[in-house]
């Protein structure tokens, strides 16, 4: 049993989002045979009420509440030394000192750094690190600048500049690194190639015991409408883009056909702009506070994701709940499924059209596309069998700190 620094950007419970599914999978794996110390941040006042249970599952817990106004203002600082912003977004004294003091209290073995930006709090303390990049982050940003005027094109690019330049040398000074993609990885390697060895991708997982379809789940839906659903953090600029671009350019095509068609989006915090989209085709949920219903009774579950990076958890437990899934072809090439008979791929808007209007037409097709779909995620994607790669170099690290010790 080992004692570890787990670093992680936002609180990992519950696991209600992308990023959070993720780390708390991973803390969970990690503190099921160590003793785990976490530093995090709490970003949303709904999630104050789980730092208790996130207390229980960990031997030490600091948590800094991060106010993102004032942490947007605050990182604009980083203008004026050539520091990537998402760096001193994320940059708080009280948790810096926390990590020294755990150090040098409890005899820590490794650092476990979940996100680039929170590696600042490892750096000079001398112990041996393990990055779960999850993305090239740089390269988020940098696509982000294509579809934004100045200044914020300007501010994307720099930021895609800087924050690549740490990754790399983070990546330099890391014992392993890891990426949610076998593409991702591809991607690092080609912007980083001194680091290319010590790179692998870990893909994702999913609960399957829990995203599991039950005949005596209640359906959200009105018995008159034919539902699609999307599912994710409705403040997340791909999710709003996702949605507001499916809105626009898909959904009245396929209500001429199907008049009682109707697209719900689910999710924490929508955006002003998702917000605007309720109406007689859209509804706009907020948060829901259990995801499962809207899943398992959907016709169709959609995910038009234009700018979102590595594999996504709303299609892996879509398929687990045995819904057919309609993703843009990006989204759906990063997931080990075969196309066509486990995920539908959707290229552009003329592509979502067809492939949705088949499956509501042909109820039958819909339905082994969805069978099909929950047995590729409990063949493929089970987190313990994923993660035992982490352990298998987190070991080694800790065997040699001891005996430096």
């Amino acid at each position: 049993m080992a004692n570890l620094l787990f670093l992680v950007h936002r609180l990992p419970y519950p696991p209600n989002k992308g990023d959070k599914v993720r780390s708390f999978h991973l803390l969970k794996h990690l503190a099921a045979s160590h003793r785990v110390f976490v530093g995090t941040f709490v970003d949303d006042p709904e999630d104050e009420a789980h730092v208790a249970t996130l207390r229980d599952l960990c031997a030490g817990l600091h948590v800094t509440r991060l106010h993102p106004t004032r942490a947007r203002i605050s990182s604009l600082t980083g203008l004026m030394d050539g520091e990537a912003l998402t760096l001193r977004y994320y940059r708080d004294a009280a948790l810096q000192q926390w990590v020294r003091d755990t150090e040098l209290t409890e005899r820590i073995d490794a650092a476990v750094v979940f996100s680039s930006s929170m590696a600042q709090y490892a750096d000079g303390t001398g112990l041996p690190m393990l990055v779960d990049f999850v993305d090239v982050d740089s390269a988020k940003w940098t696509e982000y600048a294509a579809h934004h005027r100045w200044p914020m094109s300007w501010l994307y690019q720099r930021e895609g500049r800087e924050l690549l330049a740490y990754e790399r040398s983070l990546a330099s000074r890391a014992a392993r690194s890891f990426f949610v993609t076998e593409k991702e990885t591809a991607l690092f390697r080609s912007k980083a190639p001194e680091s290319a060895s010590n790179c692998e991708a870990l893909c994702n997982g999913v609960d399957a015991d829990y995203f599991s379809p039950d005949p005596a789940r209640a359906s959200p839906y009105s018995a008159e409408e034919i539902p699609l659903v999307f599912t994710g953090a409705m403040d997340y600029w791909p999710n709003i883009d996702a949605v507001t671009w499916f809105a626009s350019d898909v959904l009245p095509r396929l209500r001429d056909q199907w008049p009682t068609l109707r697209l719900h989006i689910a999710g924490r915090n929508p955006s002003p702009a998702v917000r605007a989209l309720a109406g007689v085709a859209v509804s706009v949920t907020g948060t829901v506070p259990d995801m499962r219903p809207y899943l398992q009774h959907a016709a169709v579950v959609v995910a038009p994701l234009r700018l979102a990076r590595g594999i996504q958890n709303k299609i892996l437990e879509a398929m687990a709940m045995g819904r057919p899934v309609v993703a843009a072809q990006e989204c759906a090439e990063a997931i080990a499924a075969r196309p066509g008979v486990e995920l539908i791929c959707a290229a552009d808007a003329d592509a979502f059209v067809r492939e949705v209007d088949a499956l509501l037409r042909e109820p039958a097709r819909a339905a082994s596309i969805g069978l099909a779909g929950r047995l590729c995620v409990q063949r493929d994607y089970s987190w313990d069998a994923h993660l035992s790669a982490f352990e298998r170099h987190l070991a080694p690290l800790c065997v040699r700190q001891s005996l430096a010790a």
